[in-house]
């Protein structure tokens, strides 16, 4: 890797972010609360080392974004999103799905540049119910099935019709979905997927014990059919003895089965985990598994709607489950020190069908406020391959935000 031409890169984006941080924090401190305008900014430095590419790359991006919220009118309201995300002084990257032609030589980072409309819909509320009809926002749960895969530049939206109606200490949501604006942004196929699609999830507090989450989501990609699926599930959070308990888990266990796709499957999935906190840290592990079929593929148990980053490491090398299925195995320690949240994650890697040894991964961050409007995440992982068709991935990221 360039070690000069990283260093100016760092420099020069966090300059730039910061010198436009500071010339706008003397008005947002005091702006009125009830303004409908809200900016923010996210710059990221992403640098990837990965075995099987002749160059590393270096993504140096910055996404700038504007959001408008009408005032409500007898329950009626506008919503509306707009994301520009530029590439600053670094690209030496390939951005994914052939936004980025005659960079093949790099390793992907999916942070294409170009303007998005992130969300615009119509709300309706009354009462304990709201009806969303448009480009939306929706992630359920921890958005492991349905999410926006908020870590990319580019944010995963929905073209969808949703009615929320909360029921006690939960709620139940229904969505049907005719559009997936994808990460990859509107220049290219993969941007898009149409989609039939119904999601429903029934979310439930259990007094102070936990909260039961029931869902199905049937999914009908009428791009790629064979993300095609139909998802049924139960989650379970909790504690041992209470709200206030220092020893927490979750339970989830999910069926699924193909969905008019070309290869007829079914698939299972669970998750269980453990988390203890104490004075110093929390400490917390478990596993996960997503089912497959080492003799036969496209069989395995898929997830094309999800948040993938936060889930198998941060090194983004399971975003795809392999045919033979995957467990992971994970333990970690999070705490504060001072000013800064920091995070220390193992995961160990293999096949859920057969005996393959994917391999290992160790993730690190350190992030923290600077300010009432600015963040400042610095953000590690290395993933070292045994088998398979993998690679050993090295990648680093510094990021700041700025808010108003």
């Amino acid at each position: 890797m360039n070690s000069t031409k990283y260093f100016l890169a760092s420099l020069l984006g966090l300059s730039v972010l910061a010198s436009a941080a500071v010339a706008a924090a003397e008005p947002a401190a005091s702006a009125d609360i009830h303004d409908p305008w809200h900016w923010a900014f996210r710059y990221r430095l992403e640098a990837v080392d990965q075995d099987g590419f002749t160059s590393d790359a270096t993504a140096s991006t910055l996404r700038a974004r504007v959001n408008y919220q009408s005032p409500e009118r007898h329950g009626f309201s506008l919503f509306a999103e707009l994301d520009y995300v530029a590439e600053l002084f670094a690209d030496d990257y390939d951005a994914g799905a052939g936004n980025t032609p005659g960079r093949g030589r790099y390793p992907v980072v999916a942070d294409p540049d170009g303007v998005d409309l992130n969300q615009a819909y119509l709300q309706f509320s009354h009462g304990n119910q709201r009806i969303r009809a448009g480009r939306q926002r929706i992630i359920f749960d921890n958005a492991r099935f349905v999410g926006n895969v908020g870590w990319r530049q580019n944010e995963q939206t929905y073209d969808a019709l949703s009615y929320r109606h909360a029921v006690g200490g939960g709620e139940f949501t229904l969505a049907w979905v005719d559009n997936v604006n994808r990460i990859f942004g509107d220049d290219v196929a993969a941007g898009d997927h149409g989609h039939q699609a119904w999601l429903a999830n029934l979310a439930l507090a259990l007094d102070a014990s936990g909260k039961l989450s029931l869902y199905a989501y049937d999914i009908d990609n009428r791009d790629i059919p064979n993300l095609s699926n139909m998802t049924l599930g139960a989650r379970f959070d909790g504690s041992l003895s209470g709200e206030e308990s220092r020893f927490r888990y979750t339970i989830e266990a999910a069926r699924q089965y193909d969905n008019g796709g070309p290869v007829a499957y079914d698939a299972s999935y669970y998750r269980l985990d453990l988390s203890a906190k104490f004075p110093w840290a929390t400490v917390y592990g478990g596993v996960e598994s997503l089912g497959g079929d080492s003799a036969s593929g496209g069989k395995a148990f898929r997830t094309p709607l999800a948040t993938l980053h936060a889930f198998n490491g941060w090194a983004d090398q399971f975003l795809a489950t392999p045919d033979a299925g995957l467990v992971d195995r994970y333990a970690g320690v999070q705490g504060q020190a001072g000013a800064w949240a920091w995070n220390l994650l193992y995961h160990d890697f293999e096949a859920e069908s057969g005996s393959l040894d994917f391999g290992s991964e160790l993730d690190l961050s350190f992030s923290r406020k600077l300010g009432q409007h600015y963040g400042l995440l610095l953000k590690a992982a290395r993933f070292n391959a045994n088998a398979g068709d993998f690679n050993d991935v090295t990648k680093v990221w510094v990021q700041l935000t700025a808010g108003f």
